[in-house]
Parts: structure tokens; C-alpha cells; sequence
């Protein structure tokens, strides 16, 4: 990001908004507005934040199942698959096959 570029005062965006938002996703680059001097919002493109977001989903689960492992191979309690595909069965009125 270059700094000096991408930070904008939200005035300046409110007077030229269709001319930064092409800038924006011209360049894939997010654009920080302040107010008061103060950093507030990032105006960012729709493709670049769901790339954005699907990385962060990513990440999430893969940090979930190392713990889960970790867990496991320190012997914690494993639950039989049958059992919990028949609590999930219960819970969400569901049949598994």
C-alpha cells in the first residue's frame, strides 16, 4: 500500500467518491479514510475482500484442526463417529446415510 496514496480524508473521498472508488478498483489496492486526522474506515474492492475473507476462513479452519490434532495426540477423548453424527441427527432433525 502506498501510504501516501491510499490515505484519504473521508471529506476528500465525500467530494470525489466515483473517482476513488474507480481508483480503488483499478488498482485492487484498499483505501484508508479518516476523520480527524484518525484512521476510520478502509474502502476496499468486492473481489479482493472476498479473497480477503476466504483467506481469513482458511486459515481459521486450519487452526481449528491443528488444535483439534494436538488435542488428540496428547490423548484427549475421541467421540465415536456414529455418536456424533447421531447427536448432530437429534439436534438439526436430520438423518445422515
Amino acid at each position: 500500500m502506498d501510504i501516501t496514496r491510499d490515505i484519504q480524508t473521508l471529506s476528500d473521498f465525500k467530494q470525489n467518491a466515483s473517482k476513488m472508488i474507480k481508483q480503488v478498483q483499478a488498482t485492487k489496492q484498499p483505501m484508508v479514510l479518516t476523520v480527524n486526522g484518525k484512521a476510520a474506515v478502509v474502502v476496499q474492492d468486492s473481489e479482493s475482500y472476498q479473497k480477503m475473507s476466504d483467506g481469513v476462513e482458511y486459515w481459521e479452519t486450519v487452526r481449528v484442526l491443528k488444535e483439534r490434532i494436538a488435542y488428540v495426540e496428547k490423548g484427549g477423548e475421541l467421540i465415536p463417529a456414529e455418536e456424533v453424527f447421531d447427536k448432530l441427527s437429534k439436534k438439526l432433525c436430520i438423518k445422515f446415510e
